[in-house]
């Protein structure tokens, strides 16, 4: 099959309104063309003031031919502002679709991908690459036409007047082509992508960076700490250094071949006049001094459009990076929990790489009961929790909640059974009141500050300006990170869903507002199914069964007290736990 051109893909975004982009070219190529007639009125200014000298009286048309090339620039403008009209309504058309085509289909990916792709590298792929196309079909096709129609025209005015004269300007034309074709060809194209790569990966490192601010402020670590933010700008900077070296010799090279037309031209008058000097001869040398100029303007567009047609290609395949990964599968005949329960029957899953983050992996949760994965970092007790909330597929096996498989629940369904509250959860810019409605957009206002009391949150309300309608972010007012977590917990509440997982929600709290906190979560797991990712041990003792995890496998499970009885690693995690409560104990006391 065919591969379909760059261009016929963004016409097809364009849907009708690429006929305004056809319609710009038309106008732009017609631009070019009337901006060279100025300069058939100088060489007929030239001709007659050359005809009358020295009684320049006697030229009577000299006004009427500054008139009118005057005009004639001024009637280019205008047609060149036309096309630009036409082709930035088809241009942001085009971005906005291709856009919204991206965010449609990122929205029915799992929910895990935007972790897994990268944030930032996915933020720039949506801006940043539809913005190119903007730029490309907006500017650069206009220009492209214009630097098309612009030698035609060139050319008929170069070999009119004096085709000796012309053909000698053309040479430096060949010698800037040969250069220009060298440094875009197929190893430009590779090194554009390169470049591209180079700033995906330090975007998505700033992000993570960005992030991780506040556990350099609060752990005094440098930015030396973030190694992979560094080496991505240090692994940039390298390659930028090294590849302008590279092209510093043919972009001197070229630069001197199209400036070089007036040594030409100098070298054919000393030639050409050798017999003595016509005046008909000294008009066209003046001329084509005066219009020669265009020529190196003309081939430098035409070397950045061969460019500007690389980045657009590069964009496209990134934009396609995104379009071509597998939605979720939906289900040709939708199936309906019958409880509250979870059982994953052999799942494994991989991020890649070889190893999977879960191998092989059954359990079983009854409806109504708490259990709590532990276990080293790394063992596989996030990933468990995103598998069963569907952020990902598994690779083998099944996930089950109420004896269904996840993958035959309708995504709306499936969202309306299970509720995530994760370490660090967070608001969006807007009021407390619509940021709590996220959790069931249809909620009355009774309801959400029904929602806000049970998860601890009245004391948060009663000091922002404007209580529950008081916009988070905005005018000075931001909120803890305990307090976010409270409020993030109303969400949840209100949304009321059968299953619960806490992703170690106390995580970045302080002791006032994780023991709010740890209220508000009485409050939300009542009669529900919880599963917590516990790293403090001191969380999960009251839990119904607890799962140790170590490799992606589970190597232990049971209650806390028949887990600490049986040794291994549970037992030697409670002891490694309890030293340190004593150690921070003692160390407060010595104090």
């Amino acid at each position: 099959m065919k591969k379909q051109s760059n261009l016929s893909r963004l016409m097809g975004y364009a849907g009708g309104y690429r006929y305004f982009t056809y319609a710009s070219w038309v106008l732009a190529a017609l631009s070019a063309l009337v901006a060279l007639v100025p300069f058939w009125y100088i060489w007929k200014i030239v001709r007659e003031v050359l005809a009358t000298a020295p009684d320049f009286s006697a030229a009577r048309h000299l006004a009427h031919n500054g008139w009118m090339a005057v005009a004639s620039a001024v009637l280019s403008v205008l047609i060149y502002i036309a096309g630009l009209m036409c082709s930035h309504i088809s241009a942001f058309r085009v971005a906005a679709n291709i856009r919204r085509a991206a965010m449609h289909h990122i929205v029915k990916l799992p929910l895990g991908f935007a972790e897994s792709f990268g944030s930032g590298k996915l933020r720039k792929i949506v801006n940043e690459s539809s913005a190119a196309t903007e730029t490309y079909l907006a500017h650069q096709l206009p220009d492209k036409s214009a630097a098309i129609a612009t030698p035609v025209g060139l050319l008929a005015l170069l070999l009119i007047f004096d085709w000796r004269l012309g053909l000698l300007s053309l040479v430096p034309v060949v010698l800037g082509f040969a250069i220009m074709m060298s440094m875009t060809g197929a190893k430009m194209r590779q090194k554009m992508q390169e470049y591209q790569n180079a700033l995906d990966d330090m975007s998505n490192e700033a992000v993570e960076y960005v992030r991780g601010i506040p556990v350099v402020k609060t752990f005094g670590q440098t930015v030396f700490s973030f190694r992979k933010f560094k080496d991505s700008i240090d692994r940039y900077g390298t390659w930028v250094i090294a590849y302008t070296r590279q092209l510093r010799g043919p972009m001197l090279c070229y630069t001197a071949a199209i400036n070089s037309v007036f040594a030409f031209l100098i070298a054919a008058g000393l030639l050409f006049t050798r017999g003595g000097v016509s005046g008909n001869f000294l008009l066209n040398l003046i001329f084509y001094i005066i219009i020669t100029p265009v020529i190196s303007v003309t081939l430098t567009k035409i070397m950045f459009q061969s460019e500007n047609a690389m980045i657009v290609d590069d964009a496209l395949q990134r934009i396609d990076s995104v379009l071509e990964l597998s939605p979720l599968s939906r289900p040709a005949a939708p199936e309906h929990p019958m409880d509250a329960s979870v059982e994953l029957e052999c799942v494994s899953y991989s991020y890649g790489g070889g190893k999977n983050a879960i191998e092989q992996v059954s359990l079983r949760i009854e409806a109504g009961q708490t259990v709590a994965f532990v276990g080293p970092s790394g063992g596989g007790k996030t990933t468990l929790a995103n598998l069963v909330s569907r952020f990902f597929d598994p690779q083998s096996g099944r996930v089950l909640i109420g004896g269904v498989d996840v993958r035959n629940i309708e995504k709306r369904e499936l969202m309306d059974t299970v509720s995530f509250v994760f370490q660090n959860s967070r608001l969006i810019k807007a009021s407390v009141l619509d940021n709590v409605r996220l959790g069931r957009p249809d909620a009355t206002r009774e309801q959400v500050i029904n929602a806000l009391r049970a998860a601890q949150c009245m004391d948060i309300v009663e000091k922002l300006p404007h209580g529950i309608d008081t916009v988070i972010g905005s005018r000075g007012i931001y909120l803890s990170g305990g307090e976010q977590q409270r409020i993030a917990i109303a969400r949840v509440l209100l949304k009321d869903a059968p299953i619960v997982i806490l992703d170690e929600a106390t995580a970045f709290a302080d002791p006032d507002n994780e023991a709010r906190v740890q209220a508000a979560f009485n409050e939300l797991t009542r009669g529900k199914t919880v599963i917590m990712i516990a790293h403090r041990l001191s969380t999960v003792v009251s839990a119904d069964r607890i799962f140790v995890l170590q490799d992606g496998r589970i190597l232990q499970s049971g209650t806390c007290d028949e887990l600490i009885r049986s040794g291994g690693l549970f037992s030697q995690m409670w002891s490694d736990y309890q030293t340190s409560v004593r150690w921070k104990v003692a160390k407060e006391v010595s104090e």
